[in-house]
């Protein structure tokens, strides 16, 4: 059985464990949420393990091969062009489908009004009060580390990428035989990081399923009831930009089959979506572009460990029609210029607050005060918040790759795609 379906058998076994058990179920006297948690996170370690050398490898390496300031400064011009253009595209279609959807309206009454607060809103609102627009600035100062060895310790993937951009294109700048012996020793070590990757991923079907199991024992269906329209409106936009927006994308600016590019990412979808996280699906992102959908290392490992850290179009999505579901839940009705001022919050929030715990919720707290609503508003989604968490991560890994394959065509990478990526992988193993 290909990987991709070994991993989609393991969400819905795990969705149906985690259901099945809940929060208290036993095996012989073992709590079974403490086993499948066990399992779940040793499979996440093992990936976020990976990230730091594989971080570095890959952009020093792809940094080395794009040849001068001339070319490194066409693909980051495209790069960020392509990650400003899906973000908003995402906060529109978020924007459009929760004022037609209106979920913050209950029965005619303001939701607020129908489900109140959860009772762990203030510490929330404790988390998150000291985080406003400095957050904002205080990116800038991420990105450039006064000690790299504790940015990469700490998982301050911006400082990584900042140094990582630098070193590459310094090393490529040395034409003698010291630049060509550390090429070739980061490209020695990007390759033996994707053989790691290679091992763990044949564990991910156990990971996978502990993980998921996990979190629906712990949410269950009874935390999705009441907020049904608020879990539906957030994945009908999702699901909107995933299927619809980004595919159009593919079709009519890559020139490549997007059915196509969706069985290549395949194992990467999966992977995000039980793993809730771009950084640590980045190992099995690089893998499924590079490998099954035939991106060069040269645009992959410059593109795609950007994306992971400020490409965020799920979660811009979901803090567009969070910030206006909390609104309607008010009984707010937002001006223009209001939502136009969410538009912008979410668009700089997504990238800017990416690097901080409790992501999503700050920049939901930060677009909430930007439009003068309560922070404790956040209260309303917290018990649907780790599910849909799992569903904008899919989303945000998913529009990294579409970058990485657009900016390869328009690179004149003819190969990207060009073959099944099931025919592409079984053509590399006989190789």
């Amino acid at each position: 059985m290909a990987l991709h379906w070994q991993i989609l058998l393991a969400v819905l076994l795990g969705a149906a464990a985690g259901l099945a058990t809940g929060p208290d179920g036993l095996l012989l006297g073992v709590p079974l949420v403490g086993a499948f948690d066990f399992v779940g996170t040793l499979f996440l370690n093992a990936l976020k393990m990976l990230i730091v050398p594989l971080v570095m490898s890959s952009l020093i390496v792809g940094v080395g091969n794009v040849g001068g300031a001339a070319g490194l400064g066409r693909l980051g011009l495209k790069t960020v062009a392509y990650y400003l253009a899906t973000s908003l595209i995402a906060i529109l279609i978020g924007l459009a489908w929760v004022n037609v959807a209106k979920p913050g309206i209950m029965d005619g009454r303001p939701a607020g009004e129908v489900l109140g607060l959860e009772a762990d809103t203030a510490e929330v609102a404790d988390s998150v009060r000291d985080k406003g627009t400095g957050d904002l600035v205080a990116v800038f100062l991420r990105m450039v580390p006064p000690n790299i060895v504790q940015a990469a310790a700490n998982g301050q993937m911006l400082g990584l990428i900042f140094f990582s951009l630098l070193f590459g294109y310094f090393t490529a700048q040395i034409r003698d035989e010291a630049g060509r012996v550390l090429h070739r020793f980061w490209d020695g070590v990007y390759r033996v990081m994707m053989r790691m990757t290679e091992l763990i991923m044949r564990l991910a079907p156990v990971g996978v399923f502990g993980l998921v199991a996990k979190t629906l024992a712990h949410a269950g269906l009874a935390a999705l009831l009441p907020l049904a329209g608020f879990f539906f409106t957030v994945l009908g936009a999702l699901a909107l930009h995933l299927f619809v927006a980004l595919p159009l994308l593919l079709r009519v600016i890559g020139g490549v089959s997007p059915l196509r590019h969706f069985k290549a990412m395949l194992p990467a979808l999966l992977t995000a979506f039980s793993t809730a996280s771009s950084s640590a699906t980045l190992p099995v992102t690089l893998e499924s572009v590079e490998k099954r959908a035939g991106v060069s290392n040269r645009t992959a490992g410059f593109v795609l460990p950007l994306g992971a850290t400020i490409n965020m179009d799920g979660t811009a999505l979901y803090e567009c029609v969070a910030a206006l579901f909390i609104a309607q839940a008010y009984g707010l009705e937002l001006s223009f210029a209001q939502q136009f001022t969410v538009v912008i919050t979410a668009l700089l929030t997504s990238i800017g607050v990416a690097g901080i715990p409790s992501a999503s919720l700050v920049a939901i707290t930060i677009i909430l005060a930007a439009i003068g609503l309560p922070a404790e508003g956040v209260g309303l989604i917290l018990a649907v918040d780790r599910l849909l968490d799992m569903s904008r991560t899919a989303v945000n890994v998913f529009s990294d790759s579409c970058g990485a394959v657009i900016i390869a065509r328009s690179e004149g990478e003819r190969q990207v795609l060009a073959e099944d990526p099931e025919e592409r992988m079984r053509r590399l193993a006989s190789a």
